[in-house]
C-alpha cells in the first residue's frame, strides 16, 4: 500500500533509490531508467551513477547517448564520465556517435582534457574533428596530436567568428597557430586574417597581412578596401582601388559598393560619377549592390533625378532599395514624392521594416505620425525601439508629449536611446516634473544615463515653473557621474542658469567649460542678452569671432537681442548689416523682428516701418506685435491702429493686438474708442489674458493675480503691502497712474497699481522667506512702470536681492537700481 503523503506525486528519495537497482535479470534495463526520467529534481550525481551503470554493463549506446543529453537538460556535468569515454570501442564511438559529437560535448562541459583522450581515442579523425577542439584547445594544450593538422579551413572558420565577435587576443592566438602549421600563405585564410584584424579596429596588423601576401585575389583586395573604409582610412581606400585597378585585376561588384559607399560619406559627387562610368564599362551598372550604392551618393548629392533612374532599373526592388529612395525624397525635400513612392511600395506588397517607418516618422511634421502610426500598429513595429523612438519623437515636435508618451510605453526594451527622448519630450513641453518622475523610473529599472540623458533632465529645468532645486540636482548627479564636463550637458546647464535668473552660475559652468562648441557660446551669449548685460553679449560676441567659432543666424540674433534691451541701436544696426555683407547669412523674420524691436523702442518707429515694408517676406504677427507695443510705449496713435489693424488680420482670436490697442487709447485718454476696442473683444469672444506672477518658495510654486485674496496667507500678504506702501512713500514715492488704463478716480487708480500680481508675489516672498534671501518672480505679461520703480525701492529697503522675468527679460534689481538701466 502507498502511503498517502506520496499518492500522486513522485518522491525525490525514492526515484534516487530505484536507481541503484542494478540486477538486470531481476528489473531489466528500462527500470533503472524511467525512475530517472520521471525525477522531477535530477543532480549531476544522479546522472553520474547512472551513467556508471550503462558503461558497467556494457549498454555503451545507452551511456553515450545519456552524456550527449546532459547539456539540453540544464544539469552541470562533471569530468568523471567524461574520463571514461577514453576506454571506449573505438568502433562504438564511431558508430554511436560519430567521435565529434561527443568531442563537441567534452569541450562545452568544459572538460578539454577528456576530450583530448576521445580525440585520440578516434580510429578515423578527419578534419571536421578538428573544429570543436580547436575552441577549446587553444588556451589549454598545443594543437597537433598524432599527427592529424587542422585544415586551412579550420583556421579561416575560427578567425570569422572571432572577427564577429571583436575577440582580438582569441584573433591573435589562431594567427600565431596558423603560422605553426604552415598556413600563412594560404589566399583564402590570409583574407580571414585581414577581416578579423578590420573589424577589430587594428588597420595596421590588416594591412601588414596585406602587405606580406604574394599572391592576392579579388577577395584580399576588397578585404583590405573594406576594412580601410570601415575604419575612415577613405583616401588610402581610394588609393588601393587604384592599385588594384592598375594590377590588372578586375574590380568585382564588391570594390565598386565599397568605395561608392564611402563617396556618399564624403559627398564627392565627381568619384561617383566616374565610378558609375567605370562599372558601366565592367558591365555591373545592373548590379542590385552597385545600384543602390549609387542611388545613396545621389540621394545625399541631391541628384534626385539621377537617383530615381537608377531606382528605376533595378530588376528586383528590395526593402532596402525602396527605402534608400524615400529616404533620399525626404532629405531633399520632397515630401509628396515620398508619400507617393511608401503607397506604390506597399501596392507592390513590399513590406517596410523598421528602417522605413523610422525614417517616415523623422520626417514630421510633414508628414503626420498618425498616417503611419496606424500601419507601424498592424506590425508590431511599434514594440522595436528604433520605430518607437522615432515615434514618439515625432509627436514631440508636434508638441503632443501625451501621445509621445503612449509611444514610449509600447517600447519593448527600452534602450538609453528611447529614455533619452522622451525626457527631451518632457524637456520640450517645460514638464520639469513629469521629467523627474521618468528619470526616477529609468534609474529603478537599472537604466544608467548617459550625457545625452542628463542634459535633457536639465532642459526640462529650464522651465519657469521648475523646481528652483530640480536643476542643482541633476547638476549634481552630473558632476557624480562626471558628466558635467561634456559640451551637451554643460551647454544645458549654461542655458537652465541663465533661463532661470542665475545668470552667475550661468557665467561660472561656461567658464569651467575645457572645450566650446558654436552651442555653448550662442547659450552664454543668449543669457547674457536676457539678462541685459549688453556690455558683456558684446565682449563675447567679440571672443567668438577671435576664437574661430563660425557664427551662425542664432549668434546674431543674441547679440541683436543684446542690443535692443540695452538700447545700443547703432551698434544692433551694424551687427545686422555684417549677418548680411560679411558672414553671407540670410537674415530670418525672426532677425527682422530683432530688428523692428531694436529700432522701433528707442522711439525710431518711421525707421522700423521702413524695414517691414523693405523685408523680402511677409511680415509676421510677432513683427506686427513687436511694432505696436512700440506704438503703446510712445504713444503712436496713428501707426498703432494701423499694425494692429494688420495683427487682428493675421490673429483675430488672440488678445495681444486687442488690448494693446485698447491701452494706446487709454493711455491718450481716448476712453471711448477704449470702449468700442472692448466691445468688439466681447462680439468675438475674444478673452484678454489675465496678468499672474509665480514665486517658488520651499518647491511649492504660488501664483497671484491683481487684489488676489484666495491665498491662505492673504492678511498677512495686504499687511505687509501696505507696511511697505507707507516706507516707500517716507523715501518720496509718488504712484504713477498713467499706468492704470482705467477710467476712475486717481485714489482707486493708486489702490490698484498697489494690488499688482508682482507685488503679492514680492509681499508673499518677504514674509516666507528669512531676511536677505533673494527673491525671484516670474511675471507673464511686461512689468508696468510703476511696479518697476516700486520695486527698485523695495530692493533697498529691505535689503533684497529681486529677481523678476517678465514676458520680455528678467530685471535684477538690488540696492534701489535695476540691471535694465530703466530700459525695457
Amino acid at each position: 500500500m502507498i502511503p498517502r503523503i506520496l499518492a500522486g506525486r513522485r518522491h525525490r528519495t525514492l526515484g534516487t533509490s530505484l536507481k541503484h537497482f542494478d540486477s538486470p535479470s531481476c528489473f531489466g534495463f528500462s527500470f533503472a531508467h524511467q525512475p530517472f526520467d520521471g525525477s522531477p529534481l535530477r543532480s549531476s550525481t544522479d546522472q553520474r551513477r547512472l551513467h556508471f551503470f550503462y558503461l558497467g554493463r556494457n549498454f555503451h549506446g545507452q551511456g553515450l547517448s545519456l552524456l550527449l543529453r546532459a547539456p539540453r537538460s540544464e544539469i552541470s556535468l562533471d569530468c568523471s564520465p567524461c574520463s571514461c569515454v577514453g576506454s571506449l570501442p573505438g568502433g562504438i564511438l564511431s558508430r554511436q556517435l560519430h567521435g565529434t559529437s561527443l568531442l563537441d560535448n567534452c569541450i562545452k562541459c568544459a572538460v578539454v582534457n577528456e576530450g583530448m583522450d576521445v580525440f585520440k581515442s578516434m580510429p578515423e579523425r578527419n578534419e571536421a574533428s578538428w573544429n570543436p577542439l580547436f575552441t577549446g584547445c587553444t588556451q589549454k594544450v598545443p594543437l597537433g596530436v598524432g599527427g592529424t593538422m587542422p585544415n586551412p579551413l579550420t583556421f579561416a572558420t575560427s578567425l570569422a567568428s572571432a572577427a564577429a565577435q571583436g575577440l582580438i587576443v582569441k584573433g591573435r592566438r589562431i594567427h600565431t597557430y596558423l603560422i605553426k602549421f604552415g598556413h600563412q600563405n594560404t589566399v583564402f585564410v590570409c583574407n580571414s586574417l585581414i577581416n578579423m584584424y578590420s573589424k577589430c579596429g587594428l588597420v595596421q596588423e590588416a594591412r601588414a597581412v596585406f602587405d606580406r601576401m604574394a599572391n592576392r585575389d579579388t577577395v584580399s583586395w576588397n578585404a583590405m578596401l573594406a576594412g580601410l573604409v570601415l575604419n575612415g582610412y577613405g583616401a588610402e581606400a581610394v588609393e588601393k582601388f587604384h592599385h588594384m585597378r592598375a594590377t590588372g585585376l578586375k574590380a568585382t561588384e564588391a570594390s565598386f559598393a565599397t568605395i561608392i559607399k564611402l563617396c556618399a560619406d564624403l559627398r564627392h559627387i565627381d568619384l561617383a560619377q566616374q565610378l558609375h562610368c567605370c562599372a558601366v564599362k565592367e558591365g555591373l551598372q545592373l548590379d542590385a549592390n552597385v545600384i543602390t550604392a549609387l542611388m545613396v551618393v545621389y540621394n545625399k548629392c541631391s541628384k534626385m533625378d539621377e537617383a530615381f533612374e537608377l531606382f528605376s532599373i533595378l530588376g528586383t526592388r528590395t526593402v532596402v532599395s525602396w527605402t534608400a529612395m524615400i529616404n533620399g525624397f525626404l532629405k531633399n525635400g520632397h515630401v509628396d514624392r515620398a508619400a507617393l513612392l511608401f503607397s506604390q511600395m506597399r501596392r507592390e506588397y513590399i513590406e517596410p521594416n523598421e528602417f522605413t517607418y523610422s525614417i517616415l516618422l523623422a520626417a514630421s511634421p510633414q508628414i503626420f505620425p498618425i498616417q503611419i502610426h496606424a500601419q507601424v500598429i498592424k506590425t508590431r513595429y511599434q514594440e522595436v525601439p528604433s520605430v518607437g523612438t522615432a515615434l514618439l519623437a515625432a509627436y514631440t515636435k508636434l508638441g503632443n508629449p501625451g501621445d509621445a508618451f503612449l509611444a514610449f510605453k509600447a517600447i519593448k526594451d527600452k534602450d538609453i536611446v528611447a529614455w533619452s527622448a522622451m525626457l527631451a519630450s518632457y524637456a520640450q513641453a517645460g514638464d520639469s516634473e513629469g521629467a523627474a518622475k521618468l528619470f526616477i523610473e529609468m534609474a529603478r529599472n537599472g537604466i544608467r544615463p548617459n550625457e545625452f540623458t542628463l542634459s535633457s533632465a536639465v532642459d526640462s529645468c529650464a522651465s519657469s515653473t521648475a523646481s528652483a532645486d530640480q536643476g542643482k540636482q541633476f547638476h549634481a548627479l552630473s558632476m557624480k557621474l562626471r558628466y558635467d564636463g561634456t559640451l551637451c550637458v554643460s551647454s544645458a546647464l549654461v542655458t537652465m542658469y541663465a533661463r532661470r535668473g542665475n545668470i552667475e552660475n550661468a557665467q561660472g559652468v561656461f567658464e569651467r567649460q575645457k572645450v566650446r562648441d558654436q552651442v555653448s557660446w550662442n547659450a552664454m551669449l543668449m543669457g547674457y542678452a536676457q539678462h541685459g548685460y549688453g556690455q558683456k553679449a558684446l565682449k563675447l560676441f567679440k571672443e567668438m569671432e577671435e576664437s574661430g567659432i563660425e557664427l551662425d543666424r542664432i549668434s546674431f540674433i543674441g547679440v541683436i537681442t543684446a542690443c535692443t534691451h540695452t538700447g545700443l541701436v547703432e551698434e544692433g544696426k551694424m551687427y545686422f548689416k555684417s549677418m548680411v555683407e560679411n558672414y553671407r547669412l540670410s537674415p530670418t523674420v525672426e532677425h527682422y523682428a530683432c530688428v523692428v524691436d531694436l529700432l522701433s523702442r528707442s522711439g525710431k518707429l518711421k525707421e522700423a516701418m521702413t524695414l517691414i515694408n523693405e523685408m523680402p517676406f511677409p511680415a509676421t504677427a510677432t513683427v506686427w506685435r513687436t511694432l505696436l507695443g512700440a506704438c503703446r510705449l510712445h504713444r503712436n496713435i496713428e501707426l498703432g491702429e494701423f499694425a494692429a489693424e494688420k495683427l487682428i488680420s493675421l490673429e483675430p482670436s488672440h488678445s495681444a493686438a486687442y488690448v494693446l490697442l485698447s491701452n494706446i487709447y487709454a493711455a491718450a485718454g481716448k476712453w471711448e474708442e477704449r470702449s468700442n476696442i472692448r466691445r468688439l473683444m466681447d462680439s468675438r469672444k475674444v478673452k484678454k489674458e489675465a496678468g499672474y506672477s509665480w514665486i517658488q518658495v520651499k518647491n511649492k510654486v504660488h501664483s497671484f493675480l491683481a487684489s488676489d485674496m484666495s491665498h491662505p496667507l492673504s492678511y498677512q500678504i495686504y499687511a505687509k503691502l501696505q507696511e511697505i506702501t507707507i516706507r516707500l512713500k517716507e523715501k518720496g514715492y509718488q504712484p504713477n497712474t498713467d499706468f492704470v488704463l482705467h477710467d476712475m478716480e486717481e485714489e482707486h487708480k493708486e489702490t490698484m497699481l498697489a494690488q499688482h500680481s508682482e507685488r503679492l508675489a514680492i509681499a508673499f516672498g518677504l514674509i516666507a522667506t528669512p531676511h536677505e534671501t533673494p527673491l525671484q518672480i516670474v511675471k507673464n505679461l511686461r512689468v508696468c512702470g510703476d511696479c518697476h520703480n516700486v520695486i527698485k525701492l523695495i530692493s533697498e529697503i529691505e535689503g533684497r536681492e529681486i529677481v523678476v522675468r517678465d514676458s520680455s527679460r528678467f530685471h535684477h534689481f538690488n540696492q534701489g537700481s535695476c540691471s535694465c538701466s530703466d530700459y525695457w
